[in-house]
Parts: structure tokens; sequence; C-alpha cells
């Protein structure tokens, strides 16, 4: 991966990064925070079912595991923060290998890994509900405490920098998958595993390497959540909304893509807040309009919006000879 490469990921984190500097709103500020753990946990997806074309319903059980490890760590044991993130980013890494491993040693695919990755999910939000050490249906409550020891700031915009610089590591990691040799044999693997193994394609150690990224940065994202809300419970940690969340985003920015999504998230949010504002305070149209909206994009941009935006510069390529000869 040249520098070249990966310049376009390097400008696009920096001017993320200039959004909380350019005088908008703590409310727009907060928005923004929840759409980059979405985008980071969207990535995360990304990798395992957009590269990798093993599309999990169940990346809560990532998302969870990472959320619960830093949360546990600073409420229970007294750790601080840091410690907490980077061994919640380990815990959620070390759930992808045991479920990879167990899945695709049982060459489980398709539908059935789908089913397995929820099933795994599912199991995990019923024993953090019933166990003490995560309180129980009551969750974790983190102390207030303010410094760069506990990753707490009283500018948020600290923490949206900190949000944006693992947003940024993680689009550069989907474009060093895109151009590396795993990335060439995870596509391989993707699109007929039998031809891939042929070849030589230790597809089993492949599916695994992309399972283990692919949820490390889903419970990095896990870490962000807890630390941006000082809470966490199961249905909010192993709930269904990040899995489905999480897989939404790419498929709306574009499956397969790096930037994918990254701009799946920002248009799922923006879409879910303007539903909320047309809805009127309306229960439930609010939802119904989300739905109408997004199987309108999907119907429209069926590549994503990364794919309908390539199609558009490259039919205007094809235009511009006609036009400068005119």
């Amino acid at each position: 991966m040249t520098a070249r490469e990966v310049l376009p990921h390097l400008i696009a984190t920096a001017l993320l990064a200039c959004l909380p500097f350019l005088g908008i709103s703590n409310t727009a500020l907060n928005f923004l925070i929840v759409v980059l753990i979405t985008a980071l946990a969207a990535q995360g997806w990304n990798i395992l079912g957009g590269f990798g074309g093993q599309y999990s319903f169940g990346h809560a059980a990532f998302f969870g595991t990472g959320a619960y490890t830093t949360a546990i760590l600073q409420v229970q044991f007294g750790w601080g923060a840091w410690p907490g993130f980077l061994l919640g980013v380990f815990a959620g890494t070390l759930t992808g290998f045991v479920i990879g491993f167990l899945s695709f040693r049982a060459n489980l695919r398709g539908s059935y890994f789908a089913l397995v990755t929820l099933a795994f999910a599912e199991v995990c939000r019923i024993v953090a509900n019933a166990i003490g050490i995560t309180g129980g249906a009551a969750g974790l409550l983190l102390g207030l405490r303010p410094g760069f020891t506990h990753l707490q700031f009283t500018d948020r915009r600290i923490f949206f920098l900190l949000a944006t610089a693992l947003v940024g590591i993680a689009l550069v990691v989907s474009r060093w998958i895109e151009s590396s040799r795993f990335g060439a044999q995870l596509i391989a693997v993707r699109e007929n595993e039998e031809a891939a193994k042929a070849v030589g394609v230790n597809a089993l150690h492949v599916k695994l390497g992309a399972i283990m990224i692919s949820a490390a940065m889903t419970a990095a994202a896990g870490c962000l959540y807890v630390q941006n809300f000082l809470y966490i419970d199961a249905n909010v940690a192993y709930g269904t909304w990040i899995s489905i969340e999480a897989l939404l985003a790419p498929i709306v920015g574009g499956v397969g893509t790096a930037f994918g999504p990254l701009a799946g998230a920002l248009c799922l949010g923006a879409l879910g807040e303007l539903t909320k504002l047309f809805a009127d305070g309306v229960p439930g149209i609010d939802l119904v309009l989300f739905g109408i909206a997004l199987i309108l994009i999907i119907a429209l941009a069926p590549q994503g919006l990364i794919g309908l935006v390539r199609r558009l510069w490259a039919r205007r390529a094809r235009r511009a000879p006609f036009l400068k000869e005119a």
C-alpha cells in the first residue's frame, strides 16, 4: 500500500477532525460522535461481510464484549480507562476468534453462519443480564471522573477527535485489505471458496483473520460507546440494534468499499434525525418514514452511495469527450 493510495483516507479523516472547530453546537457534536461509533462498528462488519462475504447478524457479540470488558474493569476492579479500552478490544477479538473457529471449522456459510452469530449474541445478552459482575439487569454505571486517564473530557471535541482517529485507522486498515495479498485471498474465498482452496489459499486462516480484525473494530466501537455514555446494560451492549446498524450502514454506503460504512453511517444518522423531525411527535411514524426512505435508497442505489457516485462519475467521464467536441 503506497502513500498515494492511503492519502484520500487521511484527508477524509483530517476533514472530519476539523468539524468540531467550525462552531457546531453540542447537539450536533454528540450526534457526530454517535455516527462515528456506528461507522466504526460498520467498518468492522464490512471487513467480514463486505470483503469476506460472511454476513453476520450478531456483531453485537463483539460490541458488547468490548463494552462490558472495559466497564467491568473500571467499575468492579478500579482499572484505568486506557488499559480497560485495550483489554476490551482484545476480549472482542478473542470472541471473534472463538466464534469464527467454531463456525468455520464446521464449514458454516451463508444463512447458517448468520444465524450462528445471531445466536451467540443472544446467548451473551442472556448471560450478561443474569450474572452479578455485569450488574445484571441494572447494568453498570461508570463514575463521572473527568480527565485524560479516565477518557472523560470536559471538552467534548477531544472525545470526538479520539473517535475520529479510530475511524481513520479503520479506513486505512480497510484500504490495506483492498490492496493486500490477504485482501485478494479474502475476496477469492468470498467469490468461490473451493476454487480458492484449489490454488493454495488457506480459507480457514483467511476467514479467521477477517473475523478477528472485524471483531477488534466492533469491540473498539463498544468501548467508545461506554466511555461516551458512561453506562451499559445487556440490552444495549448485546441488543440487535447495533447488529442491524453495523449491517445497514455498509449496505447503504457501499458493501466492500473502504468509505462505504462511513458514508452509510452518516446517511442513516441524518435520515433518522430527519424522520423524527417530520414525524411531529406521532409515535412510530418516524420508523415508517425511515423504512420508506431506506427502501428508496437501496432501490435507487443497489451498490450503495459509493457505487452511485462511481457510476455517475464514470458516466460523466464517458460524456466528457463528446462535450469537448461539441
